[in-house]
């Protein structure tokens, strides 16, 4: 397997039928450009294993994710960040093997946008997810494009507008969460010996491309339009910067409205 140890801890279940693979730099877990490329290339990797039949995703220790590295959007370093981060939604479209998340804790911006593209995600009572971009003056392209397939435009325009957080016992109501229990690594594990690893490989995965046929191709092209608009207009604005350099010097944004 390609993952890096360092970072990404890959285990092989039921005789290799199951990864269960975990961001493994505790307490964050900083989707930053190195984790991006090993997850990446794990999904790639996934595409050419026939015998896999479920792959999870979780965070090593209390909590999922914090998002992506604030760092890697500043200037001079945000289009190769994204480029990188988009490119593994890419990978997760095309390997068509599903996709689990078990979320506990923070799930907070691109670690949210990780599991929402997850077929389903298990979560604990104490995790908090949303999408906090806005707070730092920039936007979530992944979610901007994917969270209005889980939760409905509504839900998907609240949690991208305010920046706000909301409860593991909300986001379960909503249908951001599809299953909500004290333990959601054996929740999930036990999906899968029940509903996936009965079932032929080779099948699931022409169910899982033949599903999601319309919403890859929509993901496709409309990240790829926020991503120009993320490029070429958002991180041209003075609150753009502003935002993320106030976040960085851990200081109150000085807005400009421009």
């Amino acid at each position: 397997m390609s993952a890096n140890s360092d970072i990404i801890k890959v285990e092989q279940l039921e005789d290799g039928q199951v990864w269960r693979i975990r961001l493994n730099t505790p307490k964050a877990n900083i989707l930053d450009g190195a984790k991006c490329a090993e997850l990446t290339r794990l999904f790639e990797e996934a595409a050419g294993t026939p015998e896999l039949k479920a792959m999870v995703v979780e965070g090593e220790g209390p909590h999922f994710s914090f998002g992506a590295s604030v760092p890697e959007h500043l200037p001079g370093k945000y289009v190769a960040m994204l480029h990188g981060f988009h490119g593994m939604f890419y990978k997760i479209l095309n390997c068509h093997v599903p996709l689990l998340a078990v979320v506990r804790g923070q799930c907070l911006g691109g670690g949210l946008e990780l599991a929402m593209v997850c077929h389903r995600i298990f979560a604990s009572p104490d995790a908090s997810l949303g999408q906090p971009e806005i707070v730092l003056g920039v936007i979530p392209p992944v979610a901007s494009v994917a969270l209005t397939e889980r939760v409905g435009r509504g839900w998907a325009e609240d949690l991208c507008i305010s920046g706000r957080s909301i409860d593991a016992e909300t986001a379960h109501r909503i249908g951001l969460v599809d299953d909500l229990s004290d333990d959601p690594w054996t929740s999930a594990l036990v999906y899968i010996q029940e509903h996936l690893l009965p079932k032929s490989a080779s099948s699931l995965r022409h169910a899982v491309r033949a599903v999601r046929t319309g919403y890859a191709k929509r993901f496709r092209k409309e990240l790829a339009k926020v991503e120009k608009q993320y490029i070429k207009e958002l991180m041209q604005t003075e609150d753009a910067q502003e935002g993320l350099n106030a976040f960085m010097e851990k200081r109150k944004p000085n807005w400009n409205n421009r």
